[in-house]
């Protein structure tokens, strides 16, 4: 992705590191996608889209809060280089007590932010909305691969919350029930038992980190994603979880990923755009 301009630029202007809450790390990383392709263009293609955005979410404007664009990571080399790089970029971030906001690229970048989490904070626990899993071992002989990410991410000890669930292989499954501090909301028992709110159990970190699959929601509401699955998550549905969290829950950061855009249609992309800021409104006012 060549980076020319900053999310929601048009309306910002230009802004800096210090004065800027969110700081939006692009990183159009796409190895091992194994269907649709183009996540490397999601990044770019949100930020295109943020310049269309109004200021005023709904409740408030959070750009008030000031917005920073950094460079995108670079994302040649091997997996575990590229990873290391968004690592050390989210990292740069936490050290200056802001909010890093990660624009993917495929699944597998989370493992980044997940690594800086865990090295800045020690304990935290992540809340993850994927109509998969990603809990393979191996995908395609890969440790580091997009169905694989939050089985990395949960074998350093980190708890998971997985909400929107449907499409996943009997060994996800069984890893699944099998680990106690993974919770898990697949999307039939949602709309089944209209369950629209996270309980969190009690030895859950207060430190958070939040990572939205867009594949998530439904795809009536993003359909250009790399794995669209039927059943999805609606558009006030998925922010009723959100907002579910408790006061007492600290978001330190959250990505959103696998958007993968395609030529002459951009409502997926300004739905993904829109999808971030409005997390971001939702954060500057928990501050």
């Amino acid at each position: 992705m060549k980076h020319c301009m900053s999310f929601i630029e048009s309306e910002t202007g230009q802004t800096t590191p210090g004065s800027s809450l969110f700081h939006v790390i692009p990183v159009p990383y796409e190895k091992t996608v194994s269907y649709g392709k183009g996540t490397s263009r999601g990044p770019g293609a949100i930020i295109a889209a943020s310049q269309q955005l109004e200021t005023f979410d709904g409740t408030g404007i959070p750009i008030e809060y000031g917005i920073y664009t950094c460079r995108a990571v670079n994302c040649r080399g091997r997996d575990t280089t590229v990873l290391k790089r968004i690592e050390d970029a989210v990292i740069t971030v936490l050290e200056t007590g802001k909010i890093p906001v990660i624009l993917g690229g495929e699944h597998t970048v989370s493992y980044g932010p997940a690594m800086a989490m865990k090295q800045h904070f020690g304990n935290f626990g992540l809340v993850h909305f994927d109509a998969h899993a990603d809990l393979r071992d191996l995908m395609e002989g890969r440790k580091f691969a997009h169905g694989c990410v939050m089985r990395r991410i949960h074998e350093l000890k980190i708890p998971l919350i997985q909400i929107a669930t449907r499409g996943y292989s009997t060994e996800e499954h069984t890893y699944r029930i099998n680990n106690s501090n993974i919770k898990y909301y697949d999307a039939a028992s949602i709309y089944r038992d209209n369950i629209f709110n996270i309980e969190f159990p009690d030895n859950f970190p207060d430190d958070i980190y939040i990572s939205v699959d867009v594949d998530a929601l439904d795809p009536s509401v993003i359909q250009h994603t790399g794995t669209p699955v039927p059943g999805g998550l609606l558009w006030y549905d998925f922010f009723r979880f959100i907002n579910s969290i408790p006061a007492s829950k600290r978001i330190r950061g959250f990505d959103v990923v696998e958007l993968a855009p395609v030529k002459g249609s951009s409502v997926s992309d300004y739905t993904a755009a829109q999808l971030t800021y409005n997390m971001m409104g939702i954060i500057s006012r928990r501050i």
